[in-house]
């Protein structure tokens, strides 16, 4: 089906809140509030759904498959929402997909924004809905930041949804980057300042030039939905993934699934997100060194590591199938343009 794209975001519009897997805004319901209040000092109105407003949990998940999907679906029948975010990711988005009903999502096309276990929302509603939608922040890790959302968050979650509305923009690397885990149960996540690293900018692995559609994925969700019918057809698209906790034994195992898979054999590029917890588990090599050894060092089409996309802080906001062009050169010089508006203005 033709893609389309949701409308873009106005100042003070309305944004809706669903939970599709873990119920942290419950057990650390202070921060879940502190990333309200945030969203609603940029200027939105904010609306609760029904599943997330009970404050309802089973442990590691929200409420039923179906409780969870309903929430989703009222969201989206609500006309007073046009921009749906996350409160946060978790394990188990993807039991919500059999009772989503996406010709309605089609229907009412809205801003649908998160990271990570969300994946799985977004995989489903591009291959039934045929909607764009849109890898970036959630309310809890993101907005929830301590004091305030990082400005370079802020700033690209804006450019997608709302500020850009014509022509091409560049994406340039924030100047500093973290992966610094504070803890939400300790109180961490507000007492601790958070340490930052210098950022280099993007590291070319192999050169070459890309213009095509994007796909962006969290790489531990995306081979959940191998062998499903909402697995991405990725022939000559440019794949982008992520992870929060990459050993490089476990990365070895999923990026050998994607190989099995064909997927190197077809794309036209691959960047590769900066991992918040990484661990090399005493290997004499890095994670560069295994993405080239499984991918391949004789492709002709662009290889990028390092990039601010996913669970390292701050995060760019990408939509699913935007046309970027990718241009990675050596060492740090990679480029990524955005070649169109992700909504439509």
């Amino acid at each position: 089906m033709q893609l389309i794209k949701p409308p873009a975001l106005t100042p003070g519009a309305t944004i809706g809140i669903f939970t599709p897997s873990s119920p942290a805004h419950v057990k650390f319901r202070e921060k879940y509030l502190h990333g309200i209040a945030v969203l609603k000092k940029m200027g939105f109105q904010v609306i609760e759904g029904s599943l997330t407003a009970s404050q309802k949990s089973e442990g590691y998940r929200s409420g039923s498959p179906q409780e969870r999907a309903d929430e989703f679906m009222e969201l989206i029948r609500n006309p007073q929402v046009t921009c749906m975010i996350s409160t946060i990711g978790g394990m188990n988005s993807n039991s919500m997909i059999p009772f989503l009903d996406f010709d309605e999502i089609r229907r009412n096309p809205k801003i649908i924004c998160g990271y990570s276990d969300v994946t799985s929302l977004h995989l489903s509603i591009l291959a039934y809905a045929g909607l764009r939608t849109f890898y970036g922040p959630a309310v809890m890790p993101s907005f929830g930041e301590w004091p305030d959302i990082l400005e370079e968050t802020k700033e690209s979650f804006l450019d997608a949804v709302q500020k850009h509305r014509s022509g091409t923009r560049r994406l340039t690397p924030p100047p500093r980057w973290s992966y610094h885990l504070r803890a939400y149960a300790s109180g961490a996540w507000k007492t601790e300042p958070r340490k930052f690293e210098e950022n280099p900018g993007w590291k070319a692995l192999n050169p070459g030039e890309s213009s095509a559609p994007i796909v962006v994925a969290n790489l531990n969700t995306l081979m959940s939905s191998a062998g499903t019918t909402y697995f991405p057809k990725l022939e000559g698209k440019i794949l982008l993934i992520e992870e929060m906790s990459a050993p490089l034994s476990l990365e070895e195992r999923s990026l050998r699934h994607l190989e099995r898979l064909g997927v190197f054999d077809v794309i036209t590029g691959l960047i590769i997100g900066k991992p918040e917890v990484y661990n090399g588990e005493d290997a004499p090599f890095g994670y560069d060194d295994l993405i080239m050894e499984i991918v391949g060092r004789n492709r002709k089409y662009p290889i990028v590591s390092n990039f601010d996309c996913g669970h390292t802080n701050p995060t760019l906001t990408i939509a699913e199938m935007t046309q970027v062009s990718l241009a990675a050169k050596t060492g740090y010089q990679t480029s990524v343009t955005i070649n169109e508006p992700m909504v439509d203005g």
